[in-house]
C-alpha cells in the first residue's frame, strides 16, 4: 500500500473514538508495519510526565527493553531535545545510537507536536539499510499531525 493509500486508513483508525487512544495508536503501528515492507518496528514514545525521558506507548514489532529513554540518549532522546526529524540511513554510523535489535539497520524518528509542544514521537526501525525517503518523512509528519488532533 502506498503512503497516499494509507492516509485515509490512518484517519479512519483515529476516528474510532470508542477505542482508547492507546489502542488506536497500536492499530496505526500495525497498519504501518503490515503495509510498508521496510517498516520492521513502529512505535510511539511520549514524554513521561514531568521527567526528562520518553516512555514507550503503543508499538508493533518485536518487544524492546527500551521502554524508557532519557532525553539526549539515542535517536529518540535526541529528537526529544532537538524537536527535529532525524533520519539515520545506517545506525552503525551513529555514535549515540541505542541498539534495540541486531537486525536494525536504519531508523527514522519524527517528533509529535500538540499545540506547538513536542510531546512525543513516532519511531520506525528498518532491517534495510537506507530505506527512508523524504516521502516517508512527509507521511510520518502527516500521521503525527493526525494523532495530535486526538491528543489535543
Amino acid at each position: 500500500m502506498t503512503h497516499q493509500e494509507l492516509k485515509p486508513k490512518v484517519q479512519e483508525i483515529l476516528a474510532e473514538s470508542q477505542l482508547s487512544v492507546e489502542h488506536r495508536l497500536e492499530e496505526i503501528c500495525n497498519l504501518l508495519r503490515d503495509n510498508i515492507a521496510y517498516y520492521d518496528w513502529v512505535g510511539f514514545y511520549f514524554k513521561n510526565g514531568d521527567k526528562n525521558e520518553l516512555k514507550l506507548s503503543s508499538y508493533a514489532g518485536e518487544p524492546t527493553d527500551h521502554t524508557i529513554i532519557p532525553f539526549g540518549k539515542g535517536i529518540c532522546g535526541q529528537v526529544a531535545e532537538s524537536n527535529s526529524n532525524f533520519v539515520v540511513p545506517d545506525v552503525k554510523a551513529q555514535d549515540n545510537y541505542i541498539a534495540c535489535s541486531i537486525t536494525v539497520k536504519a531508523e527514522i524518528v519524527i517528533p509529535l507536536f500538540v499545540n506547538g509542544e513536542n510531546i512525543g514521537q513516532i519511531d520506525i526501525d528498518s532491517n534495510t539499510i537506507d530505506p527512508f525517503t523524504k516521502e516517508d518523512e512527509k507521511f510520518l509528519e502527516f500521521v503525527n499531525a493526525e494523532v495530535a488532533k486526538v491528543l489535543e
